[in-house]
């Protein structure tokens, strides 16, 4: 939410306890000081009526002005600067949501503070959907809950944990000894290593101990395979998942659980970091190099920092784990401040990582982009009763549309994008805004009917993939298929019982994902991220690449990965061929340095978007000066005010100032006093935020 689009200043003069003279109120009258999902750090004061129980951290709910909000209380005080005329009652306790723990509350006081966010909306990504019911009225008193008993370890109950090779054993046992006190680890280990083997074993010795573990991973898709394998490892344990996917009562249900102690292992997407964990005794990140851990819009955090600094605070081990780290946590090893526990080898013996191979892009005997060599290994796959990958990270069926005759292309009349053709729907689409319009039968401008798809998407894929395989069996995995609630696992399950012989997919299959019969896979496209702006572009592409070519080969059968390319000579291609990620990487830290870029300087964006360009630019001109008046000089710097990368958004104009300094606490302790200037500034047609230590330039 932007920072000053939520509260109107009418409800935030009415109520901030700074905005009205001194009244103080009677010392036997309880004030709360509640925090509530609106722009503004401040807490706002209200009375509790005799006979309600209100703790720090209790969830209430509340009026501002003429809304009903539901916020949490932060203090308890017994005198107040609002008038007392002006003063309102607590109007009730949720009473199905427990109070947050103290350690929830100063995550969140971390979360805001870093990250430049108001309180109350941070709060508010830790409390479920509550629903209308279940609360505790004024004048009714809520029965004080009991202590929690935590468990004694039952060796009984301890789970049967799996047959690890010697470098799984030596990794879970370095994790045991740091049990009771905060020890980050990199687990370091190649596609088809067994790293969850590794999380699933560190989680079962944790549990026996009577603690509870944490499970991120980055996808929702990814949850229900895992939770079979916790089940199948963790037997008589109780595991939930928490994620944006499940429905509110549930979510609900799964919150309070966790809450209450009697949860063993929660499993979950970047939320699940704000998880209500009293008895938390281990942190695991998988796939900790994913941009899915970074929040893009509301309270933009980075779960896998925020897990860190939570691991930290609680005296807890975490394990970052991933075949592609991200450059931010290799630099943390080369400190020396995380660990690193290498798996180098598959952990199936006889599996082995597949052959990469290359073949020209520009291949004159390509079907729809499907060059010569692809389709003959394809068809040896069909022939042999194995399953092969086509991966283009492009959904729909071709990125745009042109007419043969003029040149014309259309493009989003909210966006500065083009329209991508969705052509089973007959549809021209925009993937940013979600803007839809008929496909044409001839072109606008010169009436040519001669109009040409220009690039491939997943459905051009699958369609010339049918009508040269027509026997075979093909699924089309992308956020088009598989938006139906329960549609990507019906597809997993066919995959699993070898009902599916061509998968055409994109990153959604790219990561945690173990297809035993599945022994090619084909890369189509991946030259178009070599040529992005992006700073953090290649190390993406890499990463993507190697966690792609990772899906083939895993069980017995030997794996090939082939990649079209038009440059097979780059080094990225080059690292990929001789599965040499982390020498790669080694070369993007080189380049970073001498570039002062992340992680050796560090960011922070303000962002801003209005309906016409000259407002964006105007009030980020003045951002800017405000930067630059504040910063200290040569450390840190403010950068003039450029377009984003993606200007106009659904009818939007977008820009951004970047703020840069090598010194992480310079920048933190530079970033208030500008945010404070920033509120200050006459903008309020407007909409801006920090993004601190953004993932890209949006």
């Amino acid at each position: 939410m932007p920072r000053n689009a939520a509260a109107s200043g009418e409800d935030i003069e009415h109520y901030n306890i700074r905005a009205v003279a001194h009244a103080q109120l009677s010392a036997l009258m309880a004030i709360a000081r509640v925090v509530l999902p609106v722009a503004t750090e401040n807490a706002f004061d209200y009375w509790v009526p005799a006979g309600l129980a209100v703790e720090r951290g209790s969830i209430v709910r509340v009026r501002l002005a003429k809304r009903a909000l539901t916020g949490v209380v932060v203090d308890i005080a017994t005198a107040t600067d609002v008038a007392q005329e002006r003063l309102q009652p607590i109007q009730e306790v949720v009473g199905n949501a427990p109070p947050l723990a103290e350690d929830l509350l100063l995550l969140a006081a971390f979360v805001a503070d870093y990250y430049q966010e108001p309180l109350g909306l941070v709060v508010s990504q830790m409390i479920p959907p509550l629903g209308k019911g279940a609360a505790t009225r004024a004048g009714a008193i809520r029965a004080a809950s009991s202590p929690l008993r935590l468990p004694s370890p039952d060796p009984a109950n301890a789970a049967t944990p799996p047959t690890l090779n010697p470098e799984q054993r030596r990794a879970v046992a370095a994790i045991a000894r740091a049990q009771g006190r905060f020890a980050p680890f990199l687990l370091d280990g190649i596609t088809g290593s067994g790293k969850t083997e590794v999380y699933l074993a560190a989680a079962a010795e944790c549990i026996a101990n009577g603690r509870q573990a944490l499970l991120l991973v980055p996808e929702i898709n990814l949850t229900p395979q895992l939770m079979q394998r916790v089940a199948s490892a963790l037997p008589g344990r109780r595991a939930v998942t928490l994620h944006s996917g499940l429905s509110a009562a549930l979510r609900r249900s799964h919150w309070r659980e966790t809450a209450a102690g009697t949860v063993d292992l929660v499993l979950g997407t970047r939320l699940a970091v704000f998880a209500p964990m009293p008895r938390l005794g281990l942190v695991v990140v998988d796939e900790e190099h994913d941009p899915s851990f970074k929040q893009q819009d509301g309270v933009r955090y980075h779960a896998r920092d925020v897990a860190v600094w939570r691991a930290r605070q609680r005296g807890v081990p975490i394990v970052l784990g991933t075949a592609t780290p991200s450059l931010e946590t290799l630099h943390q090893t080369q400190r020396g401040r995380y660990e690193r526990l290498v798996l180098p080898a598959r952990a199936a013996t006889s599996a082995r990582p597949p052959s990469i191979a290359f073949a020209p892009h520009r291949d004159p005997t390509a079907i729809e982009g499907i060059g010569a060599r692809l389709r003959d290994a394809i068809a040896l796959r069909l022939e042999r009763g194995q399953q092969s990958l086509v991966f283009i990270n492009r959904r729909g069926y071709a990125p745009s549309l042109m007419c043969a005759s003029c040149g014309w292309q259309p493009g989003c009349a909210r966006c500065s994008a083009r329209l991508v053709v969705h052509r089973d729907a007959g549809r021209l689409r925009c993937h940013h805004c979600g803007h839809a319009e008929r496909l044409p039968s001839s072109c606008p401008q010169c009436g040519n009917v001669d109009l040409v798809a220009r690039g491939f998407g997943t459905q051009r894929l699958e369609r010339a993939l049918a009508e040269r395989f027509p026997a075979a069996r093909i699924a089309r995995i992308d956020s088009d298929s598989t938006r139906r609630r329960g549609a990507f696992v019906e597809m997993r399950d066919r995959i699993d019982a070898g009902v599916v012989d061509i998968l055409v997919g994109t990153q959604m299959l790219a990561k945690g994902h173990d297809f035993p019969s599945l022994t090619l896979v084909g890369v189509l496209g991946a030259d178009n991220a070599l040529y992005s702006a992006d700073f953090r572009a290649t190390e993406r592409l890499a990463a993507l690449l190697f966690q792609v070519a990772g899906r083939a080969g895993r069980a017995t059968l030997p794996g090939e990965v082939i990649v079209q390319t038009d440059f097979p000579d780059h080094p990225l291609y080059r690292a990929l061929a001789a599965n040499a990620y982390g020498e790669f990487a080694g070369h993007l830290l080189a380049e970073r340095r001498a570039a002062a870029l992340p992680p050796f300087a560090h960011l922070a964006l303000v962002t801003a978007e209005a309906s016409n360009r000259e407002a964006v630019d105007t009030f980020l001109d003045a951002v800017c000066g405000a930067g630059r008046a504040l910063a200290p000089k040569g450390v840190v710097a403010v950068f003039p005010p450029v377009p984003a990368r993606l200007a106009r958004r659904a009818g939007l104009e977008r820009g951004q100032v970047l703020a840069q300094s090598e010194d992480r606490r310079a920048l933190q302790r530079f970033l208030p006093r500008w945010r404070r200037a920033i509120e200050a500034l006459p903008g309020r047609r407007v909409r801006w935020a920090f993004d601190v230590d953004p993932a890209g330039f949006a």
